[in-house]
């Protein structure tokens, strides 16, 4: 449960002219809200980033942003595929709570209130470019429904595998697109899931291009830009043409070397959405926004090994075991880097252990409104403005994973990491303050802290329709 509301000190949002905010001692008038600019890379490891260690991909865009800002050490996506962990971040409830826990077809509900609805009632304007994943077409879950005023891009996750589609969603109608695509017949992606034999419009691009065009539109007026960018996900159905699933227009400096063709894919495709996140920064500067707004970037799971994609190749999850579809600490520690310049310090850290349920709790007290009583998410806001001392901490950080395999558990409590992955296994125990890579499971020497993670497990969760209890 948040608390901040009431331990911190800010005036609530009112409709009238020139009413203020105040928060960790800053207080601004209406007009002088800032933009919000989140943007999510889909399966971006914690080590494909120049400024997380990152030797062969180049990211000087991410890496600027990094030395400009804020940089997180230890924040960890929602879930470790992405359905849930877009949940997790729109609704800034663990897995334990929240409406959708595995990759399934579950729309959000109308009474499932998203950080788009919190902000938009702040007088903010709102936008979601790239993949949502939450609704399909006329469910209950489509972000038009969920708090955004203009939406671009993919309802349907497996549709968003494919990176030339036929079509793109504008806001609720179906913009057809000039490529041309083969359908899968069988398998879980079955009439959904497709690969292009013309390849015209690469949709990424139309992404960057909408958001500029977005930020453009929106510069008189408070905004919320969710950038939820498909780059590096893989196009799992790339078999059905005998290519590759790391689809990009071209190599570009990696055309040469001596790779494996995915994996010159994979490496371009990062160095594209940086190169765009750079031409963004540009924009804001030229608008004369830069100073107003938060960008902050991370990504929804670890490194995928998918679409002929070998993460080890080039190291995407650094010294983290595990990738996506893991709940060690590669499959759900993920990048964050976090942007404001004159109010987050340049060059600066934290290992403030945090989560896409706390962005939830972060733009609303950013937009100087209360989040929902239940959320599970706390406001890192302190963290950005320097103010460690005033930063309230998780007790612990709970994950649980459902899909085809038995359901999975992990814990994060303070340095300690607890993963169970089956309902009947034995808990395993790291210490990530001395081993990060979770190598050596101390279980059998610290059973009081087994029982402890034990009890989190089984108390952190709610049963629901869609989601039965996990426990023996």
């Amino acid at each position: 449960m948040n608390t901040f509301q009431s331990r911190r000190t800010f005036l609530k949002h009112t409709a009238g002219a020139g009413a203020a905010i105040m928060f960790s001692g800053f207080s601004c008038e209406l007009a002088e809200r800032p933009n919000i600019i989140y943007i999510l890379a889909d399966d971006l490891g914690y080590g494909d980033l120049g400024c997380y260690g990152q030797q062969n991909i180049k990211t000087p865009n991410l890496d600027q942003m990094a030395a400009e800002g804020m940089k997180f050490t230890d924040h960890y996506a929602g879930s470790t595929v992405c359905a849930p962990s877009r949940c997790c971040l729109m609704t800034g409830k663990h897995t334990g709570h929240a409406r959708i826990r595995g990759n399934a077809d579950i729309p959000l509900r109308p009474q499932d209130i998203t950080v788009a609805e919190l902000l938009k009632q702040a007088g903010y304007k709102t936008g979601l470019i790239g993949k949502w994943g939450l609704g399909e077409a006329g469910s209950t879950g489509i972000p038009n429904k969920q708090g955004f005023d203009t939406f671009f891009g993919y309802l349907n996750q497996i549709r968003a595998h494919n990176y030339y589609p036929t079509f793109l969603w504008d806001n609720q109608e179906k913009m057809n697109l000039d490529n041309e695509v083969v359908i899968a017949k069988e398998g879980y992606s079955k009439g959904i899931g497709s690969a292009a034999t013309q390849r015209n419009t690469y949709s990424h691009d139309l992404f960057a291009e909408k958001a500029l065009s977005f930020i453009e539109q929106n510069s008189d007026s408070p905004f919320f830009l969710y950038l939820a960018l498909t780059i590096p996900h893989a196009n799992n159905e790339g078999h059905l043409v005998d290519r590759h699933g790391m689809e990009v227009p071209e190599y570009g400096i990696y055309k040469d070397k001596d790779w494996p063709e995915a994996q010159k894919g994979h490496a371009a495709m990062i160095t594209r959405m940086d190169r765009d996140i750079g031409n963004l920064f540009d924009l804001l500067k030229t608008l004369g926004l830069d100073d107003n707004t938060v960008v902050m970037f991370t990504s929804d799971n670890g490194p995928h090994a998918e679409g002929g994609n070998d993460p080890a190749f080039n190291d995407s999850n650094g010294p983290l075991r595990g990738i996506k579809r893991d709940l060690y600490e590669g499959g759900i520690r993920v990048p964050m880097i976090a942007r404001w310049p004159g109010r987050i310090a340049t060059g600066s850290t934290t290992d403030l252990p945090s989560a896409l349920w706390d962005v939830l709790p972060t733009c609303a007290e950013l937009a100087g409104v209360s989040a929902p009583p239940d959320t599970d998410g706390i406001s890192f806001l302190p963290t950005l403005l320097g103010e460690p001392e005033t930063q309230e901490k998780h007790e612990y950080l709970y994950w649980e994973f459902h899909w085809w395999q038995p359901a999975r558990q992990a814990v994060r409590m303070g340095r300690w990491k607890g993963v169970r992955n089956t309902p009947d296994s034995d808990i395993e125990l790291y210490d990530l303050s001395v081993d990060i890579g979770e190598k050596h499971n101390i279980a059998k020497q610290h059973s009081d802290i087994v029982q402890r993670i034990a009890s989190i497990m089984q108390s952190a969760r709610t049963e629901s329709e869609n989601w039965p209890l996990l426990q023996k």
